[in-house]
């Protein structure tokens, strides 16, 4: 007997949302989510009970071992690093479109993950977003039923502390984002400094690669003073080539490289009106 592709189809969206919430990259996501169809296309379907269950915990598996052997590469990381960003548009349909409408892939929510051990990283994910009992996450992790809970409650609380704002809705962010596009523009500074939470911070993930600010930039003042530093040194063609997109299924920008400024793309989470968090990504490796 062979299995059912249309049954492993079936489960595709969900096996890579698992994925890339564990380890917050597409790439290593959609590898493991191969790797879990290999080894479901060499079972005899009557041993498998469960398909969803059982696909998960490879893949979760999977994950697990890829998260960390990526934690000392994260070390020797230059300056932040983010998730690699899922770039959709409304009228995409496949797998990642549905992946992306997850509130729990949105940059802010993935971030917060980043602070988060392994084990406790995949008891949350299985858990509290996928609803697998203790009992096959302690299987993914290779520890007993109540160390798995242990992890989990860990992580709850580790992302708790962290208050993550609620998702804005589209039209409050499209209308932030435009407003900050035409602050921008007229090189406004009182204006862009209105539109920044007290709070603000910008996070750019470059590796290094490219130039970037390698630490966190906080304050309104400060991320003002970089965006109008920026302008004068790459100049207005940096905003007339902005193209909106869905960057983790929420409103953000794309840019193509303008002379020596990098490409990027670039997501804000927004609270109350006010931008709370500007996620940024340069490194050519995760564009």
């Amino acid at each position: 007997m062979t299995v059912d592709v249309d049954t492993f189809e079936s489960h595709r969206a969900h096996l890579l949302r698992v994925g890339y919430r564990i380890t917050g990259s597409r790439s290593d996501a959609e590898d493991a989510v191969q790797e879990a169809w290999l080894r479901f296309a060499a079972q005899d379907p009557a041993t498998i009970d469960e398909p969803r269950a059982w696909l998960t915990t490879v893949v979760g598996r999977l994950c697990l071992d890829r998260l960390r052997s990526a934690a000392a590469r994260r070390e020797r990381y230059v300056g932040p690093w983010l998730p690699e960003p899922l770039v959709t548009t409304p009228a995409d349909d496949d797998p990642l479109a549905e992946v992306v409408r997850d509130e729990g892939v949105r940059m802010a929510a993935m971030v917060v993950l980043e602070r988060l051990t392994p084990p406790q990283r995949v008891a949350l994910v299985l858990h509290e977003a996928l609803d697998l009992p203790f009992a096959r996450i302690a299987e993914v992790l290779d520890c007993s039923e109540a160390t798995a809970r242990q992890h989990a409650s860990r992580a709850r609380r580790v992302v708790a502390e962290a208050d993550v704002p609620p998702p804005a809705s589209s039209a409050e962010q499209l209308a932030v984002l435009q407003a900050f596009a035409d602050a921008l523009a007229r090189a406004d500074t009182d204006g862009i400094v209105a539109l920044l939470h007290p709070d603000v911070v910008l996070l750019a993930d470059s590796d290094g690669r490219v130039s970037a600010a390698r630490r966190p930039i906080v304050g309104p003042a400060d991320v003002a003073r970089l965006f109008l530093g920026l302008l004068r040194k790459y100049g207005d063609g940096l905003l007339a080539d902005w193209e909106p997109i869905l960057v983790n299924g929420e409103p953000g920008v794309r840019t193509p490289a303008v002379g020596t400024a990098p490409a990027s793309v670039a997501v804000l989470s927004v609270t109350d009106g006010r931008i709370r968090a500007m996620y940024q990504v340069v490194n050519p490796d995760k564009l």
